[in-house]
């Protein structure tokens, strides 16, 4: 069910038991459909053993919850499935500036797919492209002669594209069959199709086709987000003009990363720190999803920044992010892993657009995160203050320890090192 606030204060401060109550509260999600979160057997070995080869065991990640998210004028709760520390917290913070600022809107491409062919071995090229495109329609309506239920409810093939390629050896002829695929991400209803499709562009063209298969490049099914916020909405104390300073670096910061791809790099995976971590949340290849927008940050020639930022006239900081997003509710893992099925429910998804609006949403929201962070006090500070907790376990700390030994590091002041969190335990320990 729809939650009525995502705004839940002191969330951060309570155990996990204690937020997993909030939750139900919140979400109508009882206790008992809560346990794929707290029981790491939900996923048995049986299952696990038909989801991929060789199986051998299961391996856990923490599941936490992106708070504050204001997505299309609706309150969101947005799961992060991920290792490292600080991705939530910085998602979160921005996304709660955002918030009285109006949140994030998002606009959504059709959910079409690539299906690639290549034709080798053609005489005449533009003449084989003639005859495709005076075929087009009869192999459009061959392609979606099939019962599949995609189709069923209007997917389908509905374009057929061609390109002519130089390669080292020859031209190519390649033919792009444009499938929308609804609420799956496609993969395999795109591969079977493009499959099924090849003896009938042989026969066209007289070439010879040899692959054909999906392209992860979903230049036809973009997902874009944006959001615009105050100067005191971004500032540490509601400040305008320390808002104004810190917009006015946030922005000398996006430029250095759009003009410099060693820079672009590092930005871009902030980005994809929340998007992918969403993805693996809600049971998705995020290997494809990553693979698609980097392709993407680099389609005009050079590898740039995924997202732009700037200052409007009134001075309010505006960003935008536009990115291939192929996702899928139904089939694959979004469907058979308990997690995944009940992160889903978490945050309401309605289907793979609705997903692919939260995952862009989140990644603005991350990297302005990021940038703000080091536009600031650098983003060090704010990382190891969360991360501590982890140096304090991987030291040998437990129980009652790890929250002793990290208090009194923070206290220490100074650098937080690993050095310094052996000589604290091994204090502690002393006394």
């Amino acid at each position: 069910m729809p939650v009525d606030d995502s705004r839940i204060s002191g969330f951060y401060a309570l155990d996990a038991n204690e937020r997993r109550k909030i939750i139900s509260e919140r979400t109508g999600i009882s206790a008992d459909d809560m346990t794929p979160w707290s029981n790491p057997d939900s996923m048995d070995v049986d299952t696990a053993d038909r989801m991929i080869e060789n199986v051998v065991g299961r391996y856990s990640l923490p599941v936490g919850i992106g708070m504050n998210f204001l997505v299309n004028g609706m309150p969101r709760l947005i799961p992060f499935c991920v290792e490292e520390s600080s991705i939530v917290a910085a998602a979160s913070n921005i996304a709660k500036r955002a918030h009285s600022c109006g949140g994030f809107n998002t606009e959504m491409d059709p959910p079409r797919m690539i299906g690639q062919l290549q034709i080798l071995d053609i005489e005449n090229i533009p003449n084989a492209i003639a005859a495709i495109e005076s075929e087009k329609n009869d192999i459009i309506r061959r392609c979606n002669d099939i019962e599949s239920t995609m189709i069923r409810l209007g997917g389908g093939c509905k374009d057929i594209q061609c390109r002519t390629l130089e390669t080292a050896s020859q031209t190519m002829l390649i033919v792009h069959l444009i499938v929308d695929t609804r609420d799956a991400m496609g993969a395999n209803a795109v591969n079977t199709m493009a499959e099924r499709a090849a003896p009938w562009f042989e026969s066209i063209t007289g070439g010879r086709v040899l692959l054909r298969i999906l392209s992860n490049l979903a230049t036809e099914r973009l997902a874009r987000a944006r959001v615009r916020i105050s100067p005191e909405a971004i500032s540490s104390k509601g400040d305008a003009e320390e808002g104004r300073r810190i917009i006015h670096d946030i922005v000398l910061a996006y430029e250095f990363a759009d003009a410099d791809p060693w820079r672009a790099a590092t930005h871009n995976k902030g980005i994809m720190n929340a998007v992918s971590a969403i993805g693996v949340a809600c049971g998705q290849d995020w290997r494809a999803i990553e693979a698609g927008a980097h392709a993407y940050a680099a389609l005009s020639g050079r590898y740039r920044s995924m997202t732009k930022w700037w200052i409007d006239q009134d001075g309010w900081i505006n960003g935008s992010i536009e990115i291939p997003l192929a996702v899928g509710t139904v089939g694959g893992a979004s469907k058979v892993h308990p997690v995944a099925r009940l992160n889903l429910r978490l945050a309401d998804v309605e289907g793979s657009q609705d997903l692919a609006s939260l995952m862009v949403c989140a990644g603005l929201a991350q990297n302005l995160g990021a940038m703000r962070a080091l536009a600031t006090k650098g983003i060090q500070a704010g990382h190891m203050r969360l991360h501590l907790r982890n140096m304090v376990i991987s030291a040998g700390a437990n129980g009652d320890e790890i929250d002793t030994v990290a208090d009194a590091v923070r206290n220490h002041g100074g650098a937080i090192t690993q050095s310094l969190v052996d000589t604290m335990l091994a204090k502690y320990r002393q006394t």
